[in-house]
C-alpha cells in the first residue's frame, strides 16, 4: 500500500510531538503543521481507517505499529539529511526544508548508500 507524503508528514508529526509532549491531540497537529483543524481532522480519520493510528475517547491519538514504522523512517531520513545538508555548508532553515522535501521521495537503496558514504568519510576523517 502507498502511503501519500501528507500522510507521511502527519504521522511523523505524531511522533514528534508524543517524543517532546508525552500525548498528542488534533489541535497539536495543526498547530505544528500549520493546518486547519478540519484538514487534521479528515487526515486522521483516514489514518484510522487505514490502521496507522488510534484515537481514545479523550481525543489523544497513538501510533499503532505500521505508523510508528512509517513515521520512525520518515523522521530518520529527516534528521540524517538535515544535519548532513548542514555539514556540507547549507543554512538550517534551507537544509530543513530541503531534508522535508527529499525524506518522502528518496528511494531506501539510495538513502542507505548516502548513510554507508557518510559514514565512510566521517571514519576516514575521524581516523586522522
Amino acid at each position: 500500500m502507498t502511503i501519500h507524503e501528507s500522510a507521511e508528514d502527519y504521522l511523523e508529526a505524531i511522533l514528534i510531538l508524543h517524543q517532546r509532549n508525552g500525548s498528542v491531540r488534533s489541535i497539536d497537529i495543526a498547530e505544528a503543521l500549520s493546518v486547519s483543524k478540519p484538514s487534521v481532522s479528515v487526515a486522521m480519520k483516514k489514518l484510522r481507517t487505514d490502521s496507522y493510528i488510534e484515537m481514545d475517547d479523550m481525543g489523544l491519538i497513538t501510533l499503532l505499529p505500521k505508523g510508528q514504522e512509517i513515521a520512525q523512517r520518515i523522521y530518520e531520513r529527516h534528521t540524517f539529511l538535515e544535519a548532513w545538508l548542514m555539514r556540507l555548508g547549507v543554512a538550517a532553515k534551507t537544509a530543513e526544508a530541503d531534508a522535508c522535501k527529499i525524506e518522502h521521495d528518496i528511494h531506501p537503496e539510495t538513502f542507505a548508500a548516502i548513510q554507508k558514504y557518510v559514514s565512510a568519510t566521517l571514519d576516514q576523517y575521524s581516523a586522522k
